[in-house]
């Protein structure tokens, strides 16, 4: 793939040499790609991705790999505030929820692929470690958003997707209503504990449940499907966590 270098001032070194094994994906919220490349390399809005990604499928790189990007903010993943310091993180062009979000181009998703999937080989990335914002920040970011592919991408080897057994919905019919047990759930995947538990059940759905909101009277609400996901995804990361030797 062709990658247009468009250096951004705002990067710093990773906190004690740290290798990333994270990808954190993004959506831009403006209305162009050029709107969302001037607020990247600005040096007074001090933020910036490692990637950012047209909607047309043109792919600049603005911060080294082996640099700290300034794209997570306050955030929590695995009881880890500093994001930024193990991540990768990449910026996709969409008007988002501040201005009409629209379906991601399949031209620029198979840019997005493409993308990850160097990440993947050049850092050996695991498929539970690639995220959106809003599995990371979850009170206070939404990107990029319930119309975001996720289920595509994983199948093509990007992130993982849960396949829950016929054991896991009816398990997880039998924990709704026990907050306590859901939120341990979330906490062993990843989410932050400190978090609401509406918020939580939301971002998980914003990932994983994405056709949930189209009746938004139901979002932030767990079911069967929700908790047996929780369950697929735990046993599907422990499958895949590397062996100690």
């Amino acid at each position: 793939m062709i990658i247009t270098d468009a250096p951004s001032p705002n990067f710093n070194p990773r906190a004690g040499g740290r290798r990333p094994d994270v990808i954190i994906l993004h959506y831009t919220d403006t209305r162009t790609t050029f709107d969302a490349l001037q607020i990247l390399q600005s040096v007074e809005r001090k933020v910036s991705s490692h990637y950012l990604v047209g909607d047309n499928g043109q792919v600049m790189r603005l911060v080294p790999e082996e640099m700290r990007a300034w794209h997570a903010g306050q955030s929590w993943w695995e009881g880890e505030g500093d994001l930024n310091s193990r991540s990768i993180g990449i910026e996709i062009q969409n008007p988002g929820h501040g201005f009409g979000y629209v379906p991601f181009p399949q031209v620029q998703m198979n840019a997005v692929l493409d993308l990850c999937r160097g990440i993947i080989e050049r850092w050996g990335v695991l498929p539970y470690h690639v995220l959106g914002h809003s599995d990371i920040a979850p009170n206070r970011k939404i990107d990029p958003g319930e119309l975001f592919p996720w289920e595509w991408l994983a199948g093509q080897g990007v992130g993982l997707w849960p396949q829950p057994t016929e054991t896991e919905m009816l398990d997880g019919a039998e924990l709704l209503g026990n907050e306590d047990a859901i939120k341990l759930l979330m906490t062993r995947y990843g989410y932050d504990p400190a978090q609401e538990f509406t918020t939580l059940i939301t971002a998980f759905q914003r990932h994983f449940e994405g056709d949930i909101f189209t009746l938004p009277e139901i979002v932030g609400k767990p079911h069967a499907r929700t908790v047996a996901r929780m369950m697929a995804l735990i046993r599907q990361r422990l499958a895949l966590r590397p062996k100690a030797l």
